[in-house]
């Protein structure tokens, strides 16, 4: 098992897990964060920290895509190992649908 970042991030990047997690297993995107799975050590402490709750157990149905997104992306993104500030609208786009199809980006973020 592994936890996946799922669409809830896309627009939140909360950043909450980031600071807890102890092995450094989150790569940042644009406005994304995503885990790398072989990683992770399925601590789970980084998924009661995410405010936008996208943060499950590749365990769960329908994760498959989401565990394909995260494989891929924290293998090209940026490593992040420390909290930055979310963004302004973050709040807004709290438990909004369909966020990956409106605002997914494949573009690095800044990293560390």
């Amino acid at each position: 098992m592994t936890y996946v970042v799922t669409e809830d991030c896309i627009k939140c990047k909360y950043m909450d897990c980031v600071e807890v997690c102890p092995v450094d297993c989150f790569y940042e995107g644009e406005n994304m964060l995503v885990i790398n799975p072989s990683e992770c050590i399925d601590c789970g402490v980084c998924e009661p920290e995410c405010p936008a709750e996208a943060i499950l157990p590749d365990t769960e149905n329908g994760l498959e895509k989401w565990l394909e997104l995260n494989t891929q992306y924290s293998a090209e993104w940026p490593n992040i190992t420390v909290k930055k500030d979310s963004p302004d609208d973050a709040d807004a786009h709290k438990g909004e649908e369909n966020k990956f199809e409106k605002y997914f980006s494949a573009d690095a973020g800044e990293g560390d």
